[in-house]
């Protein structure tokens, strides 16, 4: 076990993820990937679903376009798309989400659902979905990059995904990239917060939004393309063009031309942080010294991407934590009646169910507050005020549903100080 092994078992433990893989490149040359994974069949050479680091690749090929003289940064992406419902929107202004676009398409939850084409997209969002005025304040869009696929899709007289294989993945030699999962892929995953069970989430294909976050790759593919983001290469952008992407734009001054910037331990890294339905990515490089981090996991959430590059180059200490392992369903007895919130006077608890037991955590600081183990049906306290003693489950007479729960004097309620089981002055008692 490597010091990169260790935090990579930290941030899965931490974030409850069902796989992470991760790799760290020193110099422009890998040196590590490793894999924390509670789940068989999964491992550091597995696909996973990057999310909006599919945006960079969107930005790179519009770079191309403006470097080789078919557009200009400052041209209205009217000029290339008539019927765009923002024709007025600046092709900066959209790579630097500064176009004052609303962040997502009209319509259902695009990344939860197969997407139409681009003539849908455009008649759908016809410029009345407008959140700011141009310049006026970042805000992230998914939609404005759906919109530059389709420029760019337009000038090569080709489909996005066609152009991204030509022109990005076969001169950086990134085979292992696609659009969609192969057969040798993560699935995607969430996690309930209270049973620690998973569900199958969709591998949806995104259609006209998929500039924006569709495409499956590597921890191996996406050192290189971390690589290249920073030194550049002959045949896909120069290192100066990627330079400029890499500059802060106000007035966010924390994203570039379709890279986020990030100040961590001393050093500025580039790169993009993902999140799909059962995905989360992250991606950053130092330009200066070409070190670089990728992590992949197959959660909805609980990566924090933005705080991987520090964890795993050492800029900041390991998350502690110990190695998380899904429940597996049915749960036993009574015990899914007994998670979710409950309240002790006005203080929130949430009740989880975790390697066999059942624990209680501050919601406001999420730190344990009590484990209970089952003896012989009863839940019983091993650790924190109630070690010791039992946990009751107060039921009503006439339903039989669950009311409370009791230990000792200590009551706990679904609502703050439910009047059902609380004494005049709003005191807990027992039911």
């Amino acid at each position: 076990m490597t010091v990169y092994d260790d935090r990579l078992a930290a941030l899965q433990g931490a974030g409850r993820l069902p796989s992470v893989v991760a790799g760290v490149a020193r110099g422009g040359e890998p040196v590590w990937s490793g894999c924390s994974s509670a789940l068989p069949g999964v491992g550091v050479d597995s696909a996973y679903r990057i999310g909006s680091i599919t945006k960079t690749l969107t930005a790179v090929l519009v770079l191309q376009l403006r470097d080789e003289g078919l557009l200009d940064l400052a041209d209205p992406v009217g000029r290339f798309l008539p019927e765009c419902g923002y024709p007025d929107a600046t092709l900066r202004e959209l790579l630097a989400h500064t176009g004052g676009l609303q962040s997502e398409p009209v319509g259902p939850w695009w990344e939860r659902v197969d997407g139409g084409g681009v003539a849908e997209l455009l008649a759908a969002n016809d410029g009345s979905g407008r959140v700011a005025a141009a310049g006026e304040y970042y805000h992230y869009s998914n939609l404005g990059f759906a919109l530059l696929g389709e420029v760019v899709a337009r000038l090569r007289g080709a489909p996005w995904w066609e152009v991204v294989q030509q022109r990005l993945l076969v001169p950086l030699g990134m085979g292992a990239t696609s659009y969609h999962p192969p057969a040798e892929h993560a699935p995607g995953r969430s996690v309930d917060h209270f049973a620690h069970t998973l569900s199958a989430e969709p591998h949806t294909d995104t259609g006209a939004m998929a500039p924006a976050g569709q495409l499956w790759s590597t921890v191996a593919d996406l050192l290189r393309w971390a690589d290249f983001l920073a030194s550049g290469h002959r045949d896909v952008l120069s290192a100066s063009t990627l330079a400029e992407m890499a500059a802060p734009v106000a007035p966010a001054d924390a994203y570039g031309l379709g890279l986020r910037v990030l100040h961590v331990g001393g050093r500025t890294i580039v790169g993009h942080t993902g999140s799909m339905p059962g995905f989360q990515a992250s991606l950053f490089v130092d330009r200066d010294t070409r070190d670089a981090v990728v992590a992949l996991a197959n959660a909805t959430t609980g990566l924090r991407p933005e705080q991987v590059p520090a964890t795993l180059l050492g800029d900041v200490a390991a998350p502690v934590a110990q190695p998380w392992f899904p429940s597996l369903p049915p749960l036993p007895g009574e015990v899914a009646e007994l998670l979710g919130l409950w309240f002790w006077g006005n203080t929130g608890f949430a009740f989880e169910w975790t390697a066999g037991e059942l624990v209680a955590r501050d919601l406001r600081t999420a730190e344990l507050h009590e484990r209970f183990v089952d003896v012989d049906g009863i839940f019983v306290g091993a650790e924190g005020y109630h070690r010791g003693e039992r946990l009751l489950v107060r039921r009503d007479a006439d339903t039989g549903a669950v009311r409370s729960l009791e230990c000792a004097t200590f009551v706990y309620t679904r609502t703050p100080y439910d009047p059902a089981v609380t004494i005049p002055g709003g005191h807990p008692r027992r039911p």
